[in-house]
Formats: structure tokens, C-alpha cells, sequence
């Protein structure tokens, strides 16, 4: 009975190793997708922004003029209100928090800064993530300005 016990406890802690781990690899790959976002933006590449997003007509970002459904719409939107790299500024992201919720979806909550030559934008987003064939990609995102 005793080495029943054991080899149960056993599997119980590489379980929760295993999901510790698993966790830990999540959120390492959402940031990574974040700085590329951020560096992307900073480049003046707005497509290379847009590869964190669903590439579907499914993905919903939710703005300053409410819902809009589709990442090339999202794309276009993008491109209308920041037609160049001055527009473009420099993007900054602050990390509040990043919640895995399962094996294939995360939450994140937070900030963004645009630095720009006449100005300086910001505000708060918050993010549905999932991971979709063996990548995180957003699927929703509400972006809010102060």
C-alpha cells in the first residue's frame, strides 16, 4: 500500500511540475509575440504588427468606434490611422497581468504608450489569446484610450 501511495504522489507532483512548466512556457511565448508586436510597430511594419492577430474574419478588435470583425479590416484600420512611420510613433507595452486559463487560451491585461513627435497617446488593452495550430495568436482585443 505504502508503494502505492508513493508512485501516486509521485504523478501528482510531475503533474503539477508539468503544468507549472507548461504555464511558464505560455507566458514566455505571449511576451516574445508582445516585443515582437512592439518592435515591429517601431519599425514602421504594420503587417509585422498585425502576425500576433488571428488571420481570420472571426478576430474581434474592439476600439474607440466599437467592434470590428476580420483581421484584414483590423489591418486596414490600422493603416488609416497611422498612414506613416511619424504617425506610427513609438510603441511601448506594460505587462498587468497574464492569466493561462487552459491549454490553449491566456488572458492579458495592459497598457500601451505612443510616443510621437507632437504628442504622446495611451491607454489600457485587454487580450483573449489562444493558441492556435501550436501558436498564440489573439482572438480578441479591446484597446481603450485615456
Amino acid at each position: 500500500m505504502k508503494k502505492i501511495t508513493l508512485v501516486f504522489g509521485l504523478l501528482i507532483i510531475s503533474s503539477v511540475l508539468l503544468a507549472q512548466q507548461s504555464e511558464s512556457l505560455a507566458k514566455s511565448q505571449i511576451k516574445l509575440q508582445m516585443k515582437f508586436q512592439e518592435e515591429n510597430w517601431n519599425i514602421g511594419n504594420i503587417e509585422g504588427f498585425m502576425q500576433a492577430y488571428w488571420k481570420s474574419d472571426s478576430l474581434l478588435f474592439v476600439g474607440a468606434k466599437g467592434p470590428t470583425y476580420g483581421w484584414l479590416k483590423t489591418l486596414s484600420n490600422y493603416k488609416m490611422a497611422y498612414p506613416d512611420k511619424a504617425a506610427m510613433g513609438k510603441l511601448n507595452f506594460e505587462l498587468i497581468d497574464l492569466k493561462i486559463l487552459s491549454d490553449n487560451y491566456a488572458y492579458m491585461l495592459g497598457s500601451w504608450e505612443l510616443k510621437r513627435e507632437k504628442d504622446t497617446l495611451g491607454g489600457h488593452f485587454s487580450l483573449l489569446w489562444q493558441k492556435i495550430d501550436g501558436e498564440w495568436k489573439i482572438v480578441s482585443d479591446h484597446t481603450s484610450s485615456r
